[in-house]
């Protein structure tokens, strides 16, 4: 359901604790980037590379800092980050109703189950024995919360969300339709003949504030818990493994891979398509670039990369051939050295 919002630029700078240079009388009805704001509209200056676009941009405010006020013809929001600024402005016209409290009548919910006042469970959700959701908490259509599992108070889970049995969530978690939590950690022991489960007895817990993407998948630990802590947010599609352990606040993009084991540090960030291998270490503080693969621990703060560059594909395939021929060149090389080595020896000559 949809909620108009407006507010008074005057309004808006106390909401966002910033200061207003311009008519604290005029009405704004949503946010808009610069190149396409009109009348109305609140739009933001985060990125230098846009500054050409303030000269002809429609929009009644900019949200701006204040090197590049002066380059702005309207009105003004000066902020010391105006990206932060931005999302804070994002949420007040957020244009999304809470739905109405009580359970579904299509809902299954387990005698055993506890609901805090103000919860919303949705159609056809299943919350098992021993479940327990504090307060304002939103189960959307199509849940399933396992046995034993706990929601902390102002939770929300998208439709089609699983939380599997004994998962733990901190207060005010948001996690997106098709997530999975808690599923098998993929443990196997192999007998010669076949793979043998190893049965998965860990559990998963979320922190406080952490934010789970639409299909992400995080899976319980083999005997210890899988552990989120407070502040992260995961992108669409992310996998992370069994008896993984990820600091607060950091940040995972979209189709990353944790293998099992791995401890992320805090404050990290991990680029889209990255990928760590299994029982590695990283520090706090560290960026790991798109699509890159993490081979060895990381005791250093900075951002790492892996990878070749883009280039065309006839260049590419050429530089496949070379890369096969690295090993024998080296080898070539160690001996061409060994053998200017012995001659200068040989010779009395040596390096100037």
């Amino acid at each position: 359901m949809k909620n108009e919002t407006r507010y008074a630029l005057g309004q808006l700078a106390e909401l966002l604790d910033v200061e207003l240079k311009g008519d604290a009388g005029c009405v704004i009805d949503g946010l808009a980037t610069l190149e396409q704001a009109g009348p109305g509209k609140l739009s933001f200056l985060s990125n230098p590379l846009y500054v050409k676009q303030l000269s002809s941009c429609k929009a009644s405010a900019v949200i701006i800092d204040r090197r590049h006020a002066d380059d702005c013809p309207t009105n003004k929001l000066i902020s010391s980050s105006p990206y932060v600024t931005f999302a804070h402005a994002s949420q007040l016209f957020s244009r999304y109703d809470r739905p109405k409290s009580g359970i579904h009548p299509s809902a299954v919910v387990h005698p055993t189950a506890s609901l805090g006042e103000g919860v919303s469970v949705g159609a056809n959700s299943v919350i098992e024995a021993g479940v327990r959701v504090d307060g304002d908490c939103i189960i959307g259509p199509g849940c399933f919360i396992g046995e034993g599992a706990l929601l902390g108070a102002g939770c929300e889970l998208k439709s089609g969300v699983a939380l599997y049995a004994e998962v733990t969530l901190g207060a005010g978690v948001l996690i997106h339709s098709g997530a999975v939590i808690g599923a098998d950690g993929f443990g196997f022991a192999f007998d010669g003949a076949k793979s043998v489960k190893i049965a998965q007895l860990g559990g998963v817990r979320i922190g406080d504030e952490v934010e789970i993407g639409a299909g992400t998948t995080i899976d319980r630990g083999a005997l210890e818990d899988t552990v989120i802590e407070q502040g992260v947010k995961i992108d669409n599609q992310v996998q992370i493994g069994h008896n993984c352990h990820v600091g607060k606040h950091t940040v995972i993009c979209g189709c990353a891979a944790l293998a099992g084991s791995v401890k992320i540090g805090e404050y990290c960030i991990l680029g889209g398509g990255s990928g760590v291998v299994g029982h590695l270490t990283i520090a706090d503080r560290v960026n790991v670039a798109a699509m890159s693969l993490i081979s060895q621990s990381i005791k250093t703060p900075g951002t790492y990369s892996s990878g070749t560059g883009q280039m065309e594909v006839r260049e590419w395939k050429r530089s496949v051939v070379h890369f096969k021929r690295l090993d024998d060149m080296s080898k070539r090389l160690k001996r061409l050295e060994a053998q200017i080595a012995e001659i200068r020896g040989s010779s009395g000559t040596g390096e100037t």
